[in-house]
């Protein structure tokens, strides 16, 4: 689990093919701090595992499915790369719960500078634009951002000049294809109705309903 808020911007240094994937050496400082092997890394919002971890970066695979839901499969050497560690207990949640499972790819369709802050405008997989809503929360690329704006299917975003110079936005081209993650709570939510329209019953959020369920 993550929060969206990047540590660091780390840069791709090396990418092999391994059997049904990819594997990918991430320069990096920052987030070696108490990195190891087997721990999870958001990677462009994208969970993967850590393979192995020098005094200069880390190593991570991608497999075939993430490859192809994702941006990481257009990566190449050089390619600046938004990086979190996953979330400690401990660790006050500044952004919102990410889980690392990319939803879709959207294309940035406006970039501007307004004052001091900049928009930005996603334009969102139609198949997403259901789980979205003005001022929910979504991670681009693994960064938290709030929806200000939502027409149709692009959403826009004012992003404050710190998020902008310390993640891959600064770097963001019209066209540029970024990796969507909505809010896992929405889908949960689309779930619980649609069972229970199938179901026909009128359950209710009571105590009976919360112990049949478990809790």
């Amino acid at each position: 689990m993550f929060t969206g808020l990047i540590e660091e911007i780390g840069k791709v240094t090396g990418i092999t093919s391994i059997p049904g994937g990819k594997r990918i050496k991430i320069k990096a400082s920052k987030v070696l701090e108490d990195l190891a092997v087997d721990h999870s890394i958001a990677v462009l919002g994208v969970c993967l595992t850590v393979v192995q971890v020098d005094d200069t970066g880390f190593t991570v695979e991608a497999v075939g499915e993430t490859l192809k839901k994702s941006s990481l499969a257009n990566l190449k050497n050089n390619t600046l790369v938004n990086l979190e560690r996953a979330l400690r207990p401990s660790n006050r949640l500044g952004g919102h719960l990410v889980q690392g499972h990319v939803n879709g790819l959207g294309v940035v369709s406006q970039l501007d500078k307004r004052g001091e802050y900049w928009y930005l405008e996603i334009k969102l997989p139609s198949v997403l634009t259901r789980y979205v809503i003005p001022e929910g929360s979504i991670a681009i690329d693994g960064v938290s951002l709030t929806i200000a704006h939502l027409h149709n299917n692009r959403a826009g975003f004012s992003v404050i000049p710190y998020t902008f110079k310390n993640t891959i936005i600064s770097n963001y081209r019209i066209g540029q294809k970024v990796n969507i993650e909505i809010d896992f709570l929405a889908r949960y939510v689309e779930k619980f109705i649609a069972d229970k329209n199938l179901s026909g019953k009128d359950e209710t959020f009571s105590q009976q309903w919360f112990k049949k369920l478990g809790f």
